[in-house]
């Protein structure tokens, strides 16, 4: 039995790694980042603490960015094999039958407050569904 080759667009792989980093810094930085810093108990670390805290996350950063890129892969080799759903669809599809339930059942079983583990919920699912947004309007316009 023969199989057509896919072709995924690396450069866009590479595209959307780099904009998952720059949507983070802006999700958990100025338009969250107070209540991220409540939720993670970073709020109550004095300067030096975070300053610190911020320094031992570098490496995670570049773990992070890794994983991205695998995520994004596999995306683009889900989009590129079928013709049935768009990039975007496809896309939401994985977030809302993937990521969306590993996501709620992590946030379930900690021991925060119910509104804790709301805006947990709320501000990770929805950087996650604008990430897959990016990651599916990227992968099906540049091919």
């Amino acid at each position: 039995m023969e199989t057509a080759a896919i072709s995924v667009n690396y450069f866009a792989i590479a595209a959307g790694g780099i904009l998952s980093m720059i949507l983070g810094a802006l999700w958990y930085g100025p338009l969250f980042g107070k209540k991220w810093l409540q939720i993670i108990g970073a709020d109550a670390l004095s300067p030096d603490e975070r300053k610190q805290m911020q320094r031992s996350a570098g490496p995670l950063y570049l773990v992070q960015f890794v994983l991205t890129l695998f995520q994004v892969l596999v995306l683009a080799h889900l989009i590129a094999d079928t013709s049935r759903a768009s990039g975007i669809e496809r896309a939401l599809w994985i977030w809302a039958a993937f990521v969306i339930p590993t996501l709620a059942g992590a946030v379930m079983w900690t021991n925060e407050s119910s509104k804790m583990k709301w805006a947990r919920f709320l501000i990770q699912g929805g950087y996650q569904l604008t990430l897959f947004l990016i990651f599916g309007m990227l992968l099906q316009f540049w091919k």
